[in-house]
C-alpha cells in the first residue's frame, strides 16, 4: 500500500493520458468516415498516439521511482550522519568508491575460494583413486590364492598351508589399511580426543626398540638410545599410546629406508625450558627434496614398490603428522638423498 501511495501521481497521470489517447482516437474515427484498418492514416496515428502513451508511462514511473529510491537513500545517510549534513557529490563518490573496491575484494576472495574448491575436489578424487588402489592389491592377492584352493590345490597339505598363509597376511593388510583409514578419518574430522597424562618417555622408547628389534634384525641395523644430559627419567605430558605410535610409524619407516650396516637413532634433544625435541636419524638413503613437501599426505609413497612390499598401508606418516597436531606439537623432517633422514617432533616437558 505504501509503495502504491508512492506511485499514486503516476497511476493518475497515465490514466489521464490514456483517456486522452482514446478520446482522440475516437475524434479521428468518427472524422474519417472511411476508416478502415488497411487505411494507412488512422493506423499510423493509432501506432504513434501508443507510442506516446507508452512513452510517457515510462517516463513519469521511472521519474517517481528515482525520487523514491532517493528519499529511502537519504534516509538511510541522515541515519549515518549525526549531523544530518546534506548529501554531496563528493560524499557519493567517496560511497561508490568504497561499495567498487568491496566488489572487486569480494570478486577475489570468491575467485580464490573456487580456486581452493578445484584444488580440493582434485585432491579427493586422487585419494578415492588411492583408497581404491590400496584396496584392491590386497583384495586381489586373498582372492587368487582362495580360488586356487578351491580348484583343487587344497588337497596339497603343504600348498594349503602355504596358501592359507598368504591370505591371511593380505587379510591383515586389508585390517591394517582400514584401521589405518579410521584412524584418519577421526582426525581430520576434530572427534579423536587425546588422554593426556604424564609418563616417562624414555622407558616408551625402550619399548619400542624392543618391538622393533627382530625387525631391525634382519635388516641388519643398528638400534641406538641417545639420552638427554644422561638423566634415567624424562617426565613428558602427552597421549602415551599415541606417542608410540608415532614413535613406532617414524622408526619403520627409517628401517624401511636403511641400509644393511646402518643405524637408526632416538635422540633426545631440547628446544626450550618446556620442550624437548624427539629425533629419528637414520644414514639410510634419503629422501629427494622435491618429495619432503609431500611425504605427510594421506598414500603418498617415495617407493611404491618397497612400501608395499613392507606391507604398509601408506598412511603412517600422515596419522603421524596429525597426532603431533593434535597435541599442539610440531613435526619436522629434514633429508639429504644419499646420506640419511632426520624426523623430529616436540613435547612438553612435565616437571
Amino acid at each position: 500500500m505504501m509503495l502504491f501511495s508512492r506511485f499514486k501521481t503516476s497511476i493518475l497521470l497515465t490514466s489521464l493520458i490514456g483517456v486522452l489517447v482514446i478520446i482522440t482516437l475516437a475524434g479521428l474515427m468518427t472524422y474519417f468516415d472511411d476508416f478502415r484498418i488497411y487505411n494507412s492514416y488512422p493506423v499510423s496515428v493509432l501506432i504513434i498516439s501508443f507510442l506516446l502513451f507508452l512513452g510517457c508511462c515510462l517516463f513519469l514511473i521511472q521519474f517517481h521511482l528515482e525520487r523514491y529510491i532517493f528519499s529511502k537513500v537519504k534516509v538511510l545517510y541522515d541515519e549515518f550522519y549525526s549531523d544530518q549534513s546534506q548529501i554531496n557529490q563528493n560524499s557519493l563518490n567517496r560511497d561508490a568508491q568504497s561499495l567498487t573496491m568491496s566488489i572487486q575484494k569480494f570478486a577475489k576472495e570468491s575467485k580464490l575460494e573456487v580456486e581452493l574448491l578445484k584444488v580440493k575436489d582434485n585432491y579427493r578424487k586422487e585419494f578415492i583413486g588411492n583408497v581404491a588402489h590400496e584396496l584392491k592389491t590386497p583384495l586381489f592377492t586373498v582372492e587368487s590364492y582362495i580360488l586356487t584352493l578351491l580348484g583343487g590345490a587344497s588337497e596339497d597339505k603343504e600348498l594349503l598351508d602355504k596358501y592359507l598363509k598368504k591370505a591371511a597376511q593380505g587379510v591383515d593388510r586389508l585390517n591394517h589399511i582400514v584401521t589405518d583409514l579410521d584412524s584418519i578419518t577421526k582426525f581430520e574430522a576434530g572427534i579423536t580426543s587425546m588422554n593426556i597424562e604424564k609418563f616417562d618417555l624414555y622407558e616408551l622408547i625402550k619399548e619400542v626398540i624392543g618391538l622393533l628389534e627382530i625387525r631391525a634384525k634382519k635388516k641388519k641395523i643398528d638400534l641406538v638410545f641417545q639420552k638427554l644430559n644422561n638423566e634415567e627419567v624424562l617426565w613428558v605430558n602427552a597421549d602415551r599410546k599415541r606417542i608410540s605410535q608415532v614413535l613406532m610409524n617414524l622408526a619403520i619407516n627409517s628401517l624401511k629406508y636403511g641400509v644393511k650396516g646402518g643405524t637408526t637413532e632416538f635422540a633426545i634433544g631440547r628446544l626450550s625450558k618446556q620442550k624437548i625435541l624427539v629425533r629419528i636419524i637414520d644414514n639410510g638413503s634419503g629422501i629427494e627434496e622435491h618429495h619432503i613437501s609431500r611425504l605427510f599426505e594421506r598414500f603418498y609413497r617415495i617407493d611404491k614398490a618397497r612400501n608395499r612390499d613392507e606391507g604398509g598401508s601408506g598412511l603412517g606418516l600422515a596419522i603421524v603428522k596429525h597426532i603431533i597436531e593434535a597435541h599442539k606439537e610440531k613435526i619436522y623432517v629434514q633429508s639429504t638423498f644419499g646420506v640419511g633422514s632426520e624426523f623430529s617432533f616436540s613435547l612438553t616437558e612435565s616437571k
